[in-house]
């Protein structure tokens, strides 16, 4: 295992599953910030992408998987279940 107590998710051969979620990123990516700005050099655009996902993606963005939920409220959530349980 891995730390935190997860575990790598590897499926067979041919099965898109362990890809979708890196793919929905990257088109959220480029519709939400790569195609809206401007980026002329390699450190603005680390910066914005740190923004990004940091500041928005994790903390504000609404996520279908997670019941339109942002990431960071849905873990503290599932901690306190799990630290209840």
């Amino acid at each position: 295992g891995l730390a935190g107590g997860m575990q790598p998710s590897m499926s067979r051969a041919g099965d898109c599953w362990d890809n979708a979620a890196a793919e929905s990123f990257c088109a959220t990516l480029e519709r939400e910030l790569l195609m809206r700005e401007r980026l002329p050099t390699r450190a603005i655009g680390h910066a914005a992408l740190a923004e990004f996902i940091e500041r928005w993606y994790n903390r504000h963005r609404r996520h279908l998987s997670l019941g339109y939920r942002s990431p960071m409220p849905y873990e503290r959530d599932l901690r306190h279940q799990v630290m209840a349980a």
